[in-house]
């Protein structure tokens, strides 16, 4: 007999399927922020009953925050027990692999029963495990970003290989280009948009040091001896705008220098677009950097993949969905736990305004780290 929703649907009740089980986990991890976005906009008078969140006094963004932290948990939980269980599987053979891509009765099950309990634990402990969330939320930012930088010298390398690089030299300079000129008119948009007056002091640093940053990348790649091309520095150029861009665009309503409409929780158009495009990029980030574990490997071995060996790192892609759970609850809180979220809104707060500054400028030091760290420390292989 073959039970288990979409778990059983993916085995078609013959056997594990190793490439639909990646799916099914991301199912369940976009279901799970459905929960935390409708748990924190709309179940507060249901919440309000819980005696576990009597400490909030019946305040909504408190009971809102303390809900969406619940979820997370459980959600951790379960991708942490997983990664646990599979870390270091290498063989398909290994009794592990099954469990990965099969068993999906008693993961739902598990699932299910780990999405309810924290709400039976005390306010005290969440809040603690909201606290170790902002650190876990930081790891996920620092994976994601390496897997940016390998993708970015991945396709550079991919274009000049030697099958490539006749075929790939005219489209490698449009990308370049239009990179550098999409960064160019981000630029010349942010100081129209966010820095209308010279009071916008803030907003007019967060713009002209990125204008810097950008400067400052692109001519160390052109260096004779770093040679890194204008195709990376233009691309991770057009993501560090974009970071600054996002950034500006997460201070609250009460910052005055931003002209542009933002998120309002009315529910209107706007606020409903920019909500589901946010909401996407959390899963979808998760989900593609938790495939990238190529991007950590030490051994090149590893990338020549066997017929009885795993199609991906299990324990890695665990590891990122357990701390991408961390960092959907710091997004639905805006990176404070006691801050007052309005609805359909999400990353917003000058804490997430910061966060998104730090994570370019760190953007930015990784990717001229990569050019400069073999010249600083000669004796190392950076390949």
């Amino acid at each position: 007999m073959c039970w288990g929703g979409a778990g059983c649907l993916a085995a078609t009740c013959v056997g594990p399927n190793r490439m639909v089980a990646r799916y099914i986990y991301g199912i369940l991890f976009l279901f799970t922020n459905i929960l935390a976005w409708m748990v924190r906009d709309y179940s507060h008078k249901t919440l309000s009953s819980f005696s576990n969140l009597s400490n909030c006094g019946g305040e909504a963004n408190c009971i809102g925050s303390e809900g969406v932290l619940r979820l997370s948990l459980g959600c951790f939980v379960f991708f942490f027990t997983m990664y646990l269980t599979t870390v270091g599987t290498s063989q398909k053979e290994d009794p592990r692999d099954a469990w990965h891509a099969g068993w999906w009765p008693i993961k739902s099950a598990m699932w299910i029963v780990l999405v309810v309990v924290p709400f039976l634990i005390p306010s005290a402990f969440i809040q603690l495990y909201g606290e170790i969330a902002r650190f876990g939320a930081g790891i996920f930012l620092v994976i994601q970003l390496l897997s940016i930088v390998n993708f970015v010298y991945y396709w550079n390398e991919d274009w000049l290989s030697e099958k490539k690089e006749r075929n790939c030299r005219l489209p490698m300079m449009a990308v370049s280009a239009t990179a550098y000129l999409l960064s160019l008119v981000g630029i010349v948009l942010m100081f129209v948009w966010f820095a209308p007056h010279v009071t916008c002091g803030l907003n007019i640093f967060f713009i002209t040091w990125t204008l810097i940053l950008i400067i400052g990348m692109t001519a160390i790649s052109l260096h004779s001896k770093v040679n890194a091309g204008l195709l990376t520095s233009g691309l991770m150029a057009l993501y560090i705008v974009f970071l600054c861009w996002s950034a500006i665009m997460s201070e609250p309503l009460s910052a005055t220098c931003n002209t542009r409409p933002r998120q309002t929780g009315r529910g209107d158009w706007l606020t409903v677009i920019s909500f589901l495009i946010a909401f996407s990029a959390i899963v979808f980030a998760t989900f593609t950097t938790g495939l990238d574990s190529a991007s950590f490997s030490f051994s090149k071995d590893e990338e020549n993949v066997t017929d009885d060996q795993v199609p991906y790192s299990y324990g890695f892609f665990h590891f990122v969905f357990a701390m991408g759970s961390m960092y959907f609850a710091m997004l639905f809180v805006g990176w404070n736990l006691h801050q007052t979220m309005q609805r359909w809104s999400i990353d917003v707060g000058w804490s997430s305004t910061w966060v998104k500054i730090v994570n370019e400028w760190l953007a930015a030091g990784l990717y001229i780290w990569t050019m400069i760290g073999p010249f600083v420390f000669k004796n190392r292989d950076f390949t």
